[in-house]
């Protein structure tokens, strides 16, 4: 069984993502901010990350910073998930190290097939 990190400060938010991905089988882990998950990424060698992008403390794109620079969480595939829907901001997520980037609101159905598409 795959385990996945989700990141988020919103608990509600956090909430619904961890109920779409448990109910298509998956373990899930939480953090409500950017630094609480890069310790838990180091920690528990999550199968994939998904992340908001806006968070106090340390957001998503500095996440991706710090994980993608570390050897033992570089190889960890990113999802974001996030308001943030301009290309430019795509586009800076991607040379960020994200795999698919997905915009709130978005589906089970789309969430789960992101993590299928980047876990393999």
């Amino acid at each position: 069984m795959s385990k996945i990190l989700v990141v988020d400060d919103m608990q509600a938010e956090l909430e619904l993502i961890c109920q779409y991905l448990t109910k298509a089988g998956y373990t899930t882990l939480t953090a409500s901010n950017g630094e609480e998950a890069l310790n838990k990424a180091r920690e528990n060698q999550p199968d994939a990350i998904v992340t908001d992008w806006m968070m106090p403390v340390m957001g998503g794109l500095e996440l991706c910073r710090h994980l993608k620079k570390q050897p033992e969480t570089a190889n960890i595939p990113i999802v974001a998930c996030t308001v943030k829907n301009r290309d430019v901001d795509r586009i800076w997520a991607i040379k960020q190290g994200v795999e698919v980037y997905l915009t709130k609101p978005y589906t089970a159905e789309q969430l789960v097939s992101a993590i299928e598409e980047v876990i393999g």
